[in-house]
């Protein structure tokens, strides 16, 4: 496969970003967890090997840092094709996308991240790409306006998004094959965490890499980035081993408390708490806590209410009963004297 156009090659400037596409698998079996869409794509791509045709346009969705982009790169080896990359935000309108298209070969795989976020004019040029494998070119405008039919090489699609409900429904069902990414237990994550270990060539034991990836939020990705960081705290210490103790110092220095939560999930508790028990928008928690409404949506809030802290309603954000007690709060229900009833010493 020609990685020319791949994501690695075309940030090589950058040491963080070869730093984590080095500790990426490059193979289904090197890939730790999420074994069903293994299991499927493993499967797809062996059928469409033995026609001698393109895989079907594939839609990856799931929470950020799950392995999306991972398993693009996956796919294109295993289907030995070339793999061109792009994103939502980059492709501001059909002339950007046609360029693309016209230089894809027989077998190409173009993938789209965050692809969600292209515009409706866009969505709406790729329809007959995916479905008839021909562009639509709109020649001069007014009366003399006509259009032309070119054809380009069957390739497939593969697009990456956070939001799939973002996705209209026609441009969703031109994915012939759609798989979920589910966030990842801590086991598996250890295994990651090991893995990543001797890639970067430090040593971990096991106590070490069970409190990153406790703390991980069940995403590669972020126990990744805790390692890294870990292991600058053992070099400067010259620490030979990263124990549970390094790794706890090396997460507080990353401002992870002991319920894996980050400053920002505080900020974000703490703002819901002083609506006095009353529902918060989501643009409101936003703009106190200093964050873009879609990162606050997409990066901190899940695992919010994964924990169990806070709650999402249609008038807006609530703290759970946990939640008040996590940032050492009571509930605006309950009063003072009830407190020994509801946060009980044992």
């Amino acid at each position: 496969m020609d990685e020319s156009n791949n994501i690695f090659e075309s940030n090589a400037e950058l040491p963080e970003i070869r730093s984590e596409w080095s500790l990426r698998p490059k193979s289904f079996q090197e890939f730790v967890g999420q074994d069903n869409v293994k299991g499927n794509l493993e499967i797809y791509i062996k059928a469409a090997r033995l026609r001698g045709e393109a895989l079907d346009h594939l839609l990856l969705s799931g929470l950020p840092g799950l392995g999306k982009t991972t398993l693009a790169d996956i796919v294109a080896r295993e289907m030995g094709a070339n793999l061109h990359t792009t994103s939502g935000p980059a492709l501001d309108k059909p002339g950007d996308l046609a360029g693309m298209l016209t230089n894809l070969e027989a077998g190409d795989i173009l993938f789209i991240d965050e692809i969600h976020r292209i515009p409706a004019t866009v969505e709406e040029f790729l329809y007959s790409a995916m479905e008839d494998f021909s562009l639509d070119i709109v020649l001069d405008n007014g009366p003399r306006g006509r259009s032309v039919r070119i054809g380009i090489e069957k390739f497939t699609l593969i697009g990456a998004t956070t939001r799939e409900g973002l996705l209209s429904a026609p441009f969703r069902d031109r994915f012939g094959v759609q798989e979920k990414l589910e966030t990842y237990p801590a086991e598996q994550l250890e295994t990651i965490c090991q893995r990543s270990s001797e890639l970067l060539g430090i040593q971990t034991d096991a106590d070490g890499c069970k409190l990153l990836a406790e703390h991980a939020r069940g995403t590669p990705r972020i126990v990744n980035r805790f390692l890294r960081r870990v292991r600058d705290l053992a070099q400067v210490e010259e620490k030979l081993v990263i124990t549970a103790d390094v790794a706890r110092r090396g997460l507080d220095m990353v401002g992870v408390d002991d319920h894996g939560l980050q400053r920002i999930d505080r900020q974000i508790m703490d703002t819901v708490a002083l609506a006095g028990g009353q529902p918060v928008g989501l643009r409101t928690i936003a703009v106190t806590v200093g964050e873009d409404d879609r990162t606050v949506e997409d990066v901190y809030e899940p695992h919010l209410i994964r924990c169990g802290f806070l709650l999402k309603t249609p008038r807006g954000r609530l703290l759970t009963t946990p939640g008040y007690k996590i940032i050492g709060q009571l509930p605006p229900h309950i009063k003072p004297s009830d407190q020994g009833l509801l946060f009980p010493e044992s």
